[in-house]
């Protein structure tokens, strides 16, 4: 066991392990939810659990905002930021963890500069430089080259000779987000499955508490990836493409060409976010309109729903489930007062199904009036920069899935990923049934 590694899991999640366990004994939800094998799997009965105690908790761990106010209060207060502020740490620890700190090289999701855990100037200076490529006129403009791509996949899977059970997850629902965030980035289509194994490896890191062995597959990934694009910035400096990466590489504006740092900080985590989620939203909606036929059969019935219905989904199984924030001075929120330095978890999840919101909130609707409401892009100045490419490829993946498809049916119980912040699914085996004629190949009467 490599020493400085395991200094570095213990700093970060071995002794929050220890703690969230003991929690977890006491009765805490939240530690429940991060423990319990059975809260994974449906953690909506604990979040009601919290929010009946009150907008917002203060739990054994964290503080616990879970009511849909509360945690837009959270999200939207300039009283709050992203990160962990290493001064807040004891000296001793702080000197430690900085001689055990990994590769200066390495940028993870939750490491600065990554835009999870930056906040204003720098941040709003790097949403700047990749906020056109995501506006709703850009993303529309990709619709006919997604659609194409959507095409391509369900032609591979209806031309294979097995009429066995197929994984639609990574038939499908992985491979047309990554491959569409590849094209917008730079990244040659015949690395998207090594990248999507990168991400499912690093993926963890986002949780807090996990095992050494998860700890060190998620480093290795972010090694193996961030070796990668230090190797693909150099290749786009000699020859460059029309892509955000290629013109990033070679900003030079008033503010200052970005360090490779900085590069990997902001594609690393475009790609990493455009396909991560992405997946779990595809994935997740086609198991839901599986599962609840009726709303499938509105969709048939009245095509123009496609839209809010990607928004229920959002609603029903946020991608993303929960995230952190920091006080920075001393604040209140749903009257609740809380001193600067508090670390509040905001449980999107839980915000998504509050009943003072959303009626009936545990019922799926495709034509809930109200779905758009739903916080899981986030709010505020951490809003997703990729909400609108997440929705249309939602939109054009499901729809042209089930159109082609129109016998999709599940052929067994779907595996759920193992992460507590990301919800989504590993496998979900499905018989494809006999594809649909496209209108393209409807013959001349």
């Amino acid at each position: 066991m490599p020493v400085k590694a395991w200094v570095r899991w213990m700093g970060q999640h071995g002794i929050a392990r220890v703690v969230i366990r003991r929690a977890a004994k006491h009765g805490d939800l939240h530690a429940r939810i991060l423990t319990d094998p059975d809260a994974r799997r449906d953690p909506y009965p604990t979040y009601d659990a919290i929010r009946a105690r009150g907008p917002v908790v203060q739990g054994r761990l964290i503080t616990q905002a879970v009511s849909h106010e509360a945690v837009t209060q959270v999200l939207r207060s300039d009283a709050f930021e992203v990160g962990f502020d290493p001064e807040t740490m004891p000296f001793i620890a702080r000197h430690v963890l900085t001689r055990v700190a990994a590769d200066e090289r390495i940028v993870g999701p939750i490491d600065p500069p990554s835009l999870l855990v930056t906040n204003p100037p720098d941040h709003s200076r790097y949403r700047r430089l990749v906020s056109r490529v995501f506006t709703a006129k850009a993303v529309e403009a990709l619709r006919a080259r997604i659609e194409q791509r959507a095409d391509e996949l369900l032609d591979a899977m209806a031309a294979r000779p097995s009429a066995g059970p197929r994984n639609l997850v990574a038939d499908y629902a992985s491979l047309l987000p990554v491959t569409v965030i590849a094209e917008i980035l730079g990244v040659p289509l015949e690395m998207r499955r090594q990248f999507l194994t990168w991400g499912t490896m690093a993926a963890p890191v986002l949780d807090v508490g996990i095992s050494y062995r998860q700890f060190r597959r998620s480093e290795e990934a972010l090694e193996k990836m961030s070796d990668w694009m230090y190797a693909h910035f150099e290749r786009l400096r000699r020859e460059p493409g029309d892509d955000i990466v290629s013109r990033l590489v070679h900003l030079d504006d008033a503010s200052g060409k970005l360090t490779d740092r900085e590069l990997l900080a902001i594609s690393g985590l475009l790609l990493a976010a455009g396909f991560e989620t992405t997946v779990n939203l595809v994935g997740t909606g086609a198991l839901l309109l599986l599962q609840h036929p009726d709303q499938r059969a509105e969709l048939d019935a009245d095509p123009s729903l496609w839209p809010n219905a990607i928004d229920e989904m959002l609603r029903f199984e946020p991608p993303v489930q929960a995230t952190s924030r920091r006080s920075v001075r001393a604040t209140e929120v749903c009257g609740v007062a809380l001193p600067a330095g508090s670390f509040v978890t905001a449980m999107i999840a839980g915000a998504n199904r509050d009943p003072g919101v959303f009626a009936d909130p545990n019922r799926f609707d495709v034509r809930r009036a109200n779905a758009r409401e739903h916080l899981s892009f986030s709010s505020g100045a951490h809003y997703c920069i990729g909400a609108s490419l997440a929705r249309l490829e939602g939109e054009i993946g499901l729809r042209r899935l089930f159109g082609r498809f129109p016998g999709l049916t599940l052929a067994g119980p779907p595996s759920q990923r193992e992460t507590r912040v990301l919800r989504g699914y590993t496998s979900i085996p499905v018989l494809l049934g006999s594809p649909a004629l496209l209108e393209t190949e409807v013959p001349a009467v």
